[in-house]
């Protein structure tokens, strides 16, 4: 099977199928990333990345992997998003304002099983920087120099801003946490839960 890297020159080279195969490689990953931060526009911003993945591939060096490079792009679509539609209100802050703040929960979500319908809430309550940063970490297993890449800061500043965000996730489980279900009690305990439940639009 080829590589990412082997599709991506075979692409610029004028291959479109290889193009069509990394998309399809991908699709789910980036449909994980829209998820549980939108609510009925998914399918739009997935086509939005994936077309702006298009427009700038020129301009793409190759430094990073392509899964990542395409994370950043769906990052950049998703605050766009954001910001068009609170244009005439409040500032958009993705590191103060979170998802549940933007809108109200989607009724699919709360048909999901207790234990994941906790945890995905308890993400939309987080700013949505945060959310984005332990999405990567629990559901794309990327590491603190991958995150840094999609978010567009320092390795070190995801490091820290990891710590606080899994007390914050910690804190909003407890909050939303069903009667008589198990939740985690500690970080450790958080980190085997999230990775268990994962996204869902992982087909896991």
């Amino acid at each position: 099977m080829a590589t990412d890297r082997e599709l991506l020159e075979a692409w610029r080279a004028g291959d479109e199928r290889s193009g069509s195969t990394l998309f399809e490689r991908h699709y789910r990953c980036v449909s994980r990333f829209f998820s549980n931060k939108v609510d009925g526009e998914t399918a739009d911003l997935i086509q939005k990345t994936f077309l702006s993945c298009v427009e700038s591939l020129p301009r793409f060096r190759g430094d990073a992997q392509f899964k990542t490079y395409l994370l950043a792009i769906a990052r950049n679509v998703l605050l766009m998003h954001y910001r068009g539609k609170r244009r005439h209100d409040a500032r958009f802050d993705p590191g103060v304002t979170s998802v549940q703040d933007l809108g109200p929960t989607p009724t699919a979500l709360m048909m999901r099983r207790d234990e994941q319908r906790t945890l995905l809430l308890a993400l939309r309550s987080l700013p949505l920087d945060a959310q984005t940063l332990l999405e990567l970490y629990y559901w794309e297993s990327m590491r603190a120099r991958e995150i840094a890449e999609v978010l567009g800061v320092p390795e070190g500043t995801v490091r820290t801003r990891l710590r606080r965000a899994k007390k914050l996730l910690l804190k909003g489980v407890e909050s939303v946490g069903a009667r008589g279900e198990e939740t985690p009690n500690t970080v450790e305990d958080l980190d085997d839960w999230a990775r268990r439940l994962r996204a869902p639009s992982s087909g896991a």
